[in-house]
């Protein structure tokens, strides 16, 4: 594809269109691949009709997300062939873990995409795609090469949309549970160096940025090359690189996910009590609240293990809110295990909770294990863990009625004089209120509560620059 320069000499604007599946780092990972393409003259698009260059940024976790990949394919194709018809080239890539898993599989399948590549290898994207455009160079592209990732992502200016930005500091993950494909798709742990991190941060902030939201697979596995001349320090653990960046000025709030019960240490949890920076809602995934379950998950920690750093979290921080995720059918899950799970939800009374089916996953060892559960009993199962959680959801959002809590607003409301934002504990807040507002933090007092969200009305004269 041939670009001419218009009357002003200027190249022509290209259009991008990004689809995102899956989870938090699959959004961090998307901004990132905008952030390095928009140099080369891309500007988003809302739809893929007309792009020039369509990325499906994809995600393995749940089953049958290829087929989906490819169903997503099949209805780009006809739009490939009408640029084509136009004159226009549109380039189809496919990028994340199934792009990851898939591999060439991918384009013998659909010889409609010219690219695919894996997670470890987007930053890269700037190269892969020239080379498409010159008929050079291999189209599939899944090296593990992170390190050489974050090094290259350090000099694109980074595309901020609102007051709150995600910020990736450990990726990977050596944990290796036999529902899980992770490990497979996105490699070993590995941690970004403390000042690459820092560095990242203090640009957000710099554009506005109020809250940032540590990513990892195993976000508290971080063990990040400290800073330059504290090299005596070792590794830094993620509570003092929490520490370190609550120091940044004009950073409000932090938060991380997703942490792993096996990496909890006492700095971590201390880090809670000791940094008002660091919001008071933590998810702690369990998957079962049954200890036969959690060994065939090759989860290696126990339910009462999970409770007590539960414990200690509160013991801490004694407003601490906790999330987390659970796992219903899995493999040899008979009624008592998942009676459990039930009991384990009990006990830990969540804040919130995301729960799911047992799907396999290709190539994980859960997909070949033996006793795989009937679906009917899955979907009868989770219907009962779903209620109880729901419960649980309502009554804490109900327990904040009547209380002041500082929300930080970031959005105008679905309706006029409306503005919305996000409490300390995740949840979405709606009041009445002005513009103005928005980027700054405002005491608010809850006037009402649902499952999904609190009301309330803006307490005069607390209102602070975030």
């Amino acid at each position: 594809m041939t670009e001419t320069a218009n009357a002003a000499g200027e190249k022509p604007r290209k259009r991008l269109f990004i689809k995102t599946y899956g989870c938090q780092m699959n959004v961090y990972d998307s901004g990132r691949m905008r952030d390095l393409l928009t140099p080369l003259g891309y500007e988003p698009a809302e739809a893929p009709e007309g792009a020039d260059l369509v990325i499906l940024n994809t995600c393995h976790i749940r089953e049958k997300a290829a087929e989906k990949v490819y169903s997503e394919l099949g209805r780009l194709k006809p739009l490939k062939e009408e640029k084509a018809a136009s004159g226009g080239a549109m380039t189809i890539a496919v990028a994340g873990c199934v792009a990851q898993a898939e591999g060439a599989e991918i384009r013998a399948r659909a010889p409609v995409v010219d690219l695919v590549v894996g997670p470890q290898a987007y930053h890269k994207l700037p190269e892969f795609i020239a080379n498409v455009h010159r008929g050079r160079g291999d189209a599939l592209q899944t090296e593990f090469e992170v390190e050489d990732k974050f090094d290259a992502l350090a000099a694109p200016a980074r595309q901020i949309d609102g007051y709150s930005a995600f910020v990736t500091v450990q990726e990977g993950c050596d944990k290796f549970c036999t529902f899980c494909v992770v490990p497979y798709t996105r490699g070993a742990e590995w941690s970004r160096p403390v000042d690459q991190v820092t560095a990242e941060a203090r640009a957000l902030v710099a554009q506005g940025v109020r809250e940032v939201t540590l990513l990892g697979q195993n976000v508290n596995a971080y063990h990040g090359a400290p800073p330059a001349g504290r090299e005596a320090d070792g590794a830094w653990g993620l509570g003092t690189l929490v520490r370190h960046l609550a120091r940044i000025e004009g950073l409000a709030r932090i938060r991380f996910t997703t942490s792993h019960p096996r990496d909890m240490d006492d700095d971590l949890i201390a880090a809670f009590a000791d940094t008002p920076a660091l919001m008071p809602y933590f998810h702690l995934p369990v998957q079962s609240g049954s200890d036969r379950i959690l060994k065939a998950m090759n989860r290696k920690h126990t339910a009462a293990e999970y409770l007590a750093i539960i414990a200690r979290l509160r013991a801490a921080r004694p407003d601490i809110a906790i999330s987390g995720d659970m796992i219903v059918g899995f493999p040899g899950e008979t009624e008592a295990d998942f009676e459990a799970t039930m009991e384990l939800a009990r006990a830990v009374n969540y804040a919130a909770c995301f729960s799911f089916k047992y799907s396999r996953r290709p190539g994980t060892p859960g997909a070949a294990m033996a006793g795989q559960v009937d679906e009917a009993v899955k979907t009868e199962r989770l219907a009962r863990l779903n209620a109880l959680l729901a419960a649980q959801q309502t009554a804490f959002n109900q327990s904040m009625t009547g209380r002041r809590l500082p929300v930080l607003f970031e959005r105008e409301g679905r309706n006029p004089g409306q503005i919305g934002g996000r409490s300390p504990y995740l949840q979405a807040v709606h009041c009445e209120g002005p513009a103005s507002l928005i980027g700054h933090i405002a005491q608010v007092e809850v006037t009402g509560a649902s499952q999904n969200a609190l009301s309330a009305r803006l307490v005069p004269g607390e209102t602070r620059a975030a």
